[in-house]
């Protein structure tokens, strides 16, 4: 074999359907990890699939400079749900490229460099977004990076306001930590953190490239925090499945985002793909089923695990397990002997992020298999 990049695992993903992947030798697993989050709607959904179809039969791709009827709906979509004010839309094709992109233009709208990120924050892989994620083992082999990067505590509203001055180009905040160990923030530290960016001028950049379309109980995180950044961030369940990213704007920061371009920016099958997702995730009320059922299953593990467990939080359906033994083991037990997928948050965190749509005894199953391997 001549890949790389992907520690590869010994289970051959061939097809999948709702809430539940099938290997090569006609195993069934639970997807309690969405493939990081990436299948809101879950494998195969008709809307998606349909919407796809019907794209390239019509037209595959076109150069973002000419205007295609679904990229401009896509466009149209993505402003009426986003925060009031958040009007304009670059569209690209990963979080890493939509968080690169904001970076850039928060420097390009306010005329500074500094920027300020926060400890445990993990912000994407190219080298702007990488100067902005906390753990040395992603940056180390690249560096130098940028610089003028700055890191404070998460959520210490304290540590932020004092960083935050005249020459602050952006904060950039994940409303809920993922890789970091799934650590939601206080409503108090995102709204402080608005109130000094806006005194500075300053950029806020919420990355929402995990918490966003309909994850943690409302279509955005900005939502439940009652705070309206400057841009937000989208990706991994934007196409349910389909790669694509957007950085959602305000207009003064559209008005003055420099020269960033990108050659299959909103290629029609993609857009086709993303409209459907997000026309689905607010037509069927997706939101609000994430937060019910994430509740619940908050609510059934922690009766569950009890004492075997440090910790079980999250918001809506990104849910993290602090366990008090390596995760990674967990992980593998659970998929072998219990076919449940799930992912890591650091070495010590389960983390949980099934696809939207999960009903009440899928969680059950989960809570079950959960039960048996770390009980």
């Amino acid at each position: 074999m001549s890949g790389f990049i992907f520690s590869e695992k010994p289970i051959e993903i061939v097809e999948g359907d709702g809430a539940y992947v099938t290997d090569s030798n006609g195993t069934e697993y639970l997807d309690m990890g969405a493939s990081y989050a990436c299948v809101p709607l879950g494998h195969g959904h008709d809307a998606v699939q349909e919407a796809v179809r019907d794209q390239l039969d019509r037209l595959t791709y076109v150069q973002g400079s000419y205007p295609v009827e679904i990229r401009t709906k896509l466009y149209e979509l993505l402003a009426e749900t986003a925060p009031k004010t958040v009007d304009y839309t670059w569209l690209c094709n990963s979080g890493t490229e939509a968080n690169e992109a904001a970076l850039k233009f928060a420097r390009s709208a306010t005329g500074n460099s500094k920027i300020i990120s926060t400890k445990r924050g993990f912000h994407g892989r190219t080298m702007g977004a990488l100067a902005t994620t906390w753990k040395d083992k992603y940056k180390k082999p690249y560096e130098p990076l940028i610089g003028d990067v700055e890191f404070v505590p998460y959520d210490d509203a304290e540590a932020m306001a004092e960083a935050i001055d005249d020459d602050t180009a952006a904060v950039i905040v994940e409303p809920v930590q993922g890789e970091g160990g799934i650590n939601p923030a206080r409503k108090e530290f995102l709204q402080r953190t608005r109130v000094e960016t806006a005194t500075s001028g300053a950029a806020l950049i919420f990355d929402e490239v995990q918490t966003g379309m309909g994850r943690t109980g409302t279509l955005w995180a900005s939502e439940w925090a009652d705070v309206v950044p400057d841009m937000i961030t989208s990706a991994k369940g934007l196409g349910n499945g389909l790669p694509i990213g957007a950085t959602l704007c305000r207009e003064w920061i559209a008005e003055n985002y420099g020269s960033h371009a990108s050659t299959f920016s909103g290629g029609p099958v993609i857009s086709a793909a993303a409209h459907a997702t997000v026309s689905t995730v607010v037509d069927e009320g997706i939101p609000a089923h994430a937060a019910e059922i994430g509740e619940y299953l908050r609510e059934e593990l922690r009766a569950e695990l009890g004492d075997d467990v440090r910790d079980v939080r999250g918001e809506g359906l990104m849910i993290g397990i602090e366990v008090k033994r390596g995760a990674n083991r967990i992980l593998r037990d659970l998929a072998i002997d219990q076919q449940l997928l799930a992912l890591p948050a650091g070495r010590t965190v389960v983390r949980l992020l099934p696809p939207l749509t999960i009903t009440e005894e899928e969680a059950d199953e989960a809570v079950d298999a959960l039960g048996e391997v770390i009980g």
